[in-house]
């Protein structure tokens, strides 16, 4: 089975969000399974203004210079560039005119130029390593012309006959508008935009995405449910009820080598579920790393997040005071909207001895708060699958969430009576439901046997790549079949 996975963004290399670690991750754990796996992405260069971390990757070897991209009404260039992470190749496309400005996103319809330009390039490079792909793994509305251009322009290419593909779906909000009189720049006729593409009088490359794929998915799956409703199908939930029948849910994994409290080099001290006492000394230094007086009796309860109304800081502000009562401290690492910051900088004045604040991100410091909180908060208003509350399992440190997307699949309530569950989860997009799962958590806290039994759950699941991996080999084979029918 030959694959090539398609991504904007891949970790190390490139990232805003959590594509960039499913680009990362999942293909070295295919990889480890005997999958023939490898990654396009492209090769962002240049200085400008920045939109996410972009690496300027230069130890890479320099395979082409000549790659033969039909678009704009002629041909451009594209040269490739390959590196290898754990067996799987990661090959870049180079052009200038689209990744040469140092970021990963600019704006608008140019965008869609850049990623349209990509999308074809992943076509025309595949046919210069030789064998066909069995499936082209395609993520998010920056590769949903792969599909589109598959099954119309390259329709009649033999070489494609019996390529299939996957569309995931990481986060339906994001959907690539643009005006429909680029469709011939890019090399499409109207007739695949009349069926396609179309979206209330303009473009969408996500639906190109939903509409020509062989088969979808999403990365949890209760976001595959969530998203073809009318609350969450961001007016795309008809289609996608349509194709409802080629729609999987998969949930995304964790890399246990980056995230492991028993060997993470970032800590304190390291630890297990068999030695949590060793949690403390983490606790004590997240603290001191906030200058925050020590009391290990204390909560801290704590987020790492974008500060955006998704993430549901709504919720957090109006019950930190209700949280702050308790005598419990407040830790928030992350960035965002200029009127959440400013709201958290208040709250910090306020409460300097009890409340932290670093706005901003930092790798180091991202595990330092998972090692040393008590509780982790996640209200989102939806959540595609997220990775913070599975990171926060594997640390010992309790979940409290919302119900939706990937947050549902993976926390599940704990009961004191049969010491069943890893989390707490509330439904109702509610401040009021958030306080109360917090209070429910404060008394199990103050419970020591009950709370290690919490940890203990959380920390023993299975939520690898290894597990996802093979989830995605087996729905590769079946949508593989599918398209050869």
């Amino acid at each position: 089975m030959r694959v090539i996975l398609a991504s904007s963004e891949v970790v190390p290399y490139s990232k805003t969000g959590g594509l960039a670690d499913v680009a990362g991750a999942l293909p070295k754990a295919l990889a480890r399974i005997g999958c023939d796996i490898s990654v396009v992405t492209p090769r962002y260069t240049g200085l400008g203004k920045r939109h996410g971390d972009v690496v300027h990757h230069e130890t890479g070897e320099l395979l082409f210079q000549d790659l033969r991209v039909p678009f704009a009404g002629g041909v451009k260039y594209a040269s490739v560039w390959r590196d290898w992470q754990a067996g799987a190749p990661i090959y870049f496309i180079d052009n200038a005119e689209y990744f040469g400005h140092g970021y990963i996103y600019g704006s608008g319809n140019f965008d869609v130029e850049r990623f349209a330009f990509f999308s074809r390039a992943v076509l025309e490079l595949a046919k210069r390593l030789g064998a066909a792909p069995d499936l082209i793994h395609c993520n998010d509305w920056q590769t949903g012309f792969i599909p589109a251009y598959l099954a119309t322009v390259y329709a009649q290419d033999s070489y494609f006959a019996r390529t299939a593909t996957l569309f995931t779906i990481h986060n339906l909000a994001y959907q690539g508008f643009f005006d429909p009189n680029l469709l011939p720049k890019f090399g499409f006729g109207w007739d695949a935009y009349e069926y396609g593409m179309e979206f209330h009088n303009s473009a969408c490359s996500m639906k190109a995405g939903l509409y020509y794929a062989t088969a979808l998915s999403t990365v949890s799956p209760k976001y595959a449910q969530e998203i073809q409703t009318p609350e969450f199908g961001n007016n795309l939930d008809g289609l996608l009820r349509w194709r409802s029948g080629d729609l999987l849910g998969i949930l995304n994994g964790v890399d246990y080598g980056e995230w492991n409290p028993e060997t993470d080099t970032h800590l304190a001290a390291n630890y297990g579920p068999h030695n949590l006492d060793a949690k403390l000394a983490c606790k004590r230094d997240l603290l001191e790393r906030y200058h925050l007086p020590v009391n290990l009796e204390r909560p801290v309860v704590a987020i790492v997040s974008r500060l955006t109304s998704q993430k549901g800081i709504d919720l957090i502000i109006d019950a930190i005071w209700r949280i702050l009562e308790t005598d419990a401290y407040f830790i928030l690492l992350g960035s965002g909207t200029d009127s959440y910051e400013s709201y958290f900088q208040h709250v910090r004045d306020t409460a300097p001895n009890r409340v932290g604040v670093y706005f901003g991100f930092s790798t180091p410091l991202s595990h330092q708060v998972e090692a040393g909180a008590d509780m982790f908060l996640m209200p989102s208003s939806y959540e595609p699958c997220g990775l913070n509350q599975m990171y926060s399992l594997k640390y010992g440190t309790v979940p409290l969430v919302r119900g939706v997307g990937g947050l549902d699949d993976t926390i599940h309530n704990f009961e004191r009576t049969t010491g069943q569950g890893n989390g707490y989860k509330f439904y109702e997009y509610s401040a009021d439901r958030l306080a109360e799962k917090y209070y429910e958590a404060l008394l199990v806290y103050y419970d020591q046997d009950s709370w290690r039994k919490l940890q203990r759950n959380g920390m023993q699941a299975d939520h690898s790549w290894e597990r996802a991996a093979h989830e995605y080999v087996g729905a590769y084979q079946r949508v593989i079949a599918a398209r050869r029918r």
